[in-house]
């Protein structure tokens, strides 16, 4: 006893104290027990947010949801039926189709890729995060899609040529 008259040991010293005796394999066991009564043990840490990505098959029907979820954020309308219907129409699914022989490709601007764009509307429509590249089929489809909003209110309205 110290000369106050006072213990010394205190309940973790005591603890402390016990499990230096039986060894250090109970010794680790039970630390998480000690160590849990500190404030620092008792705060909660946050995980991550987890960070979802989606991906899109590279074909027609992957092609067609990337677009819709990239109009969806610029505020586009159209639908899925929609954008297909008009896609079999004007390329059969080519992304790579070129339309040589109309008005607009005898003025040296043909209609190019899904939606048959040419480029100064391709141009005027981009929509931004999408290739600035005509041939692009998410870009041609966002851009197409965008420029039948403002000309008929969506690509839903459009059931020829436009």
């Amino acid at each position: 006893m110290p000369a106050n008259g006072q213990p010394s040991s205190t309940r973790s010293a005591r603890i402390a104290r016990k499990l230096a005796v039986v060894g250090t394999g109970a010794a680790v066991l039970a630390l998480p027990l000690i160590g849990a009564t500190s404030a620092s043990a008792a705060t909660p840490t946050a995980a991550p947010a987890a960070t979802t990505v989606t991906t899109y098959a590279n074909n027609l029907d992957g092609w067609i949801r990337q677009s819709l979820d990239i109009m969806a954020q610029h505020g586009i309308p159209g639908s899925y039926d929609g954008i297909y219907r008009n896609i079999m129409r004007e390329s059969s699914g080519n992304p790579y189709a070129i339309n040589n022989w109309d008005s607009n490709a005898a003025k040296g601007t043909p209609s190019k890729g899904l939606l048959q764009v040419i480029d100064p509307t391709f141009a005027a429509y981009h929509v931004p995060g999408t290739a600035f590249d005509p041939y692009d089929p998410v870009a041609n489809i966002t851009a197409a899609c965008n420029y039948a909003a403002d000309r008929y209110g969506s690509i839903d309205n459009v059931f020829g040529a436009y």
